[in-house]
């Protein structure tokens, strides 16, 4: 059940690897209470920490994760960083994973989490949380996120992953198909859905993005849809609750 006292706060995550970034912000999301909580790492889209990212992280807590989104920008800003963060998510190396880890171990050693961590991301983001499903994490949701160059080989081994596309997003036409039979393949526990009558980007609340990309992404049919991201929130939850469990002892 939601959760509206949820809280968000701009955080430095000072404890991190050789190699990421010198002064990594982020933003998490706590519910209200005690804990211990499942804890979440999310991964912004291409357009960094907006207000529709801001939301996805207070959505999570709102739900019962603590949830912590590092901003893989944080040395230079998106204009400095955005090429090279695209770069790393595909070749599967550079700072960004080293980021993604350094919010992953800071996020479990809280003592308000229960120990299990999984990852989410959205668009670009959802391309790292594929790329890093086979690196500790406990479960994996990508939405909308591009697929690896070798999926058989990123997704070796993965943890329980879950996918939501659209149909009608045309950069990545054909992407949720192949995810399913790369991960029946593989044997690893998943649900992958492709939503008809959906664009990129359909679980933000608003339009993504800067004011000047706002008539293109109408153009490519990016934006809302209400009832598909509702699904997917709830597929979400569900998948996350079954395997963000606590480990045993």
């Amino acid at each position: 059940m939601a959760n509206p006292s949820a809280t968000l706060t701009d955080i430095i995550i000072d404890q991190k690897p050789a190699g990421a970034s010198t002064v990594l912000r982020g933003v998490l999301g706590v519910p209200s209470g005690s804990g211990p909580w499942p804890t979440v790492v999310v991964v912004h889209e291409v357009f960094g920490i907006e207000e529709q990212m801001r939301r996805q992280v207070a959505h999570l807590a709102s739900l019962g994760y603590l949830a912590v989104m590092p901003d893989l920008y944080s040395d230079g800003g998106a204009r400095r960083c955005l090429v090279a963060t695209m770069k790393a998510m595909r070749s599967g190396t550079g700072r960004a994973y080293l980021d993604i880890e350094a919010a992953r171990q800071w996020v479990r050693a809280r003592p308000e989490a229960n120990g299990a961590v999984g990852v989410i991301g959205f668009c670009m983001g959802g391309g790292f949380a594929l790329m890093t499903a086979s690196s500790g994490f406990d479960a994996a949701a990508s939405n909308y996120g591009i697929l690896p160059q070798d999926p058989d080989d990123a997704l070796d081994r993965a943890c329980p992953v879950i996918g939501s596309y659209g149909a009608t997003d045309s950069s990545l036409k054909g992407a949720a198909a192949t995810l399913e039979k790369t991960l029946t393949r593989q044997n690893i526990v998943h649900d992958i859905k492709e939503y008809p009558n959906t664009g990129h980007a359909f679980m933000n609340e608003g339009p993504a993005g800067p004011v000047w990309f706002r008539p293109l992404a109408r153009v490519m049919k990016m934006g809302p849809n209400p009832d598909a991201a509702a699904d997917a929130w709830q597929r979400v939850d569900a998948f996350f609750r079954e395997h963000l469990q606590p480990p045993k002892p």
